[in-house]
């Protein structure tokens, strides 16, 4: 997938994530596996209003972090389940995932990225929250955030080609079987991107609000 700074390839990886997401947290939602399914501080009280495709592409929209960061936020979240096997992705915490591995990918792979304060902002939880989805997110991992070329190719692969099936798996817990792994924008545009994000719709804003 060399060409992720196409924005027509980033809408259709955006897209495919969501879609794979959805599938995931579905699937954990109706089947918790065999051992009850622990409850993180990535888990909400109820499920959010706004969808996950909705979610995920207002991160894209105000992030404006490297196009990278999104296949390495996945290898993140793949890593996550697997470090994590009594935390299954779901309904409830995928949207608090999603926004705090973006955030890690984006400061372990761009020289410039936003600070946490701002990610809450676009997360639609509280800066402090967000600091403790961070930590809990860094230690979920066991800190491992290196992606070799080799794994970030082998996810690409995999997320080619099954973007080309459009037929995302339904493991009803990791999401995918484990492989054996930019530019950064202009501080002045990431300002610009700053000032619209305080005049966000009003219905997608109470939506995040309610993650």
């Amino acid at each position: 997938m060399a060409d992720l700074e196409c924005p027509t390839v980033m809408n259709k990886l955006i897209t495919f994530l969501s879609s794979l997401l959805q599938r995931v947290a579905e699937s954990n939602d109706l089947n918790p596996r065999f051992h009850p399914q622990k409850i993180s501080a990535f888990h909400g009280l109820t499920r959010p209003t706004i969808s996950i495709q909705s979610y995920l592409e207002r991160i894209f929209k105000y992030a404006n972090c490297s196009p990278s960061c999104y296949v390495v936020a996945y290898v993140y979240l793949d890593r996550f389940t697997q470090q994590q096997p009594a935390l299954s992705i779901n309904s409830f915490n995928v949207h608090r995932l999603l926004i705090t591995g973006v955030m890690v990918a984006a400061k372990f792979m761009d020289d410039l990225y936003y600070n946490n304060a701002y990610y809450a902002k676009v997360g639609g939880i509280s800066t402090t929250e967000m600091n403790f989805l961070e930590v809990d997110f860094l230690f979920g991992l066991g800190f491992q955030l290196n992606v070799n070329p080799t794994t970030f190719h082998t996810y690409c692969s995999y997320l080619q080609r099954e973007m080309l099936l459009l037929q995302p798996p339904l493991d009803h817990h990791h999401l995918i079987t484990s492989p054996s792994s930019s530019s950064s924008s202009s501080s002045s545009y990431k300002s610009s991107i700053s000032s619209k994000l305080l005049y966000e719709d009003d219905h997608q804003q109470q939506e995040v609000a309610a993650v």
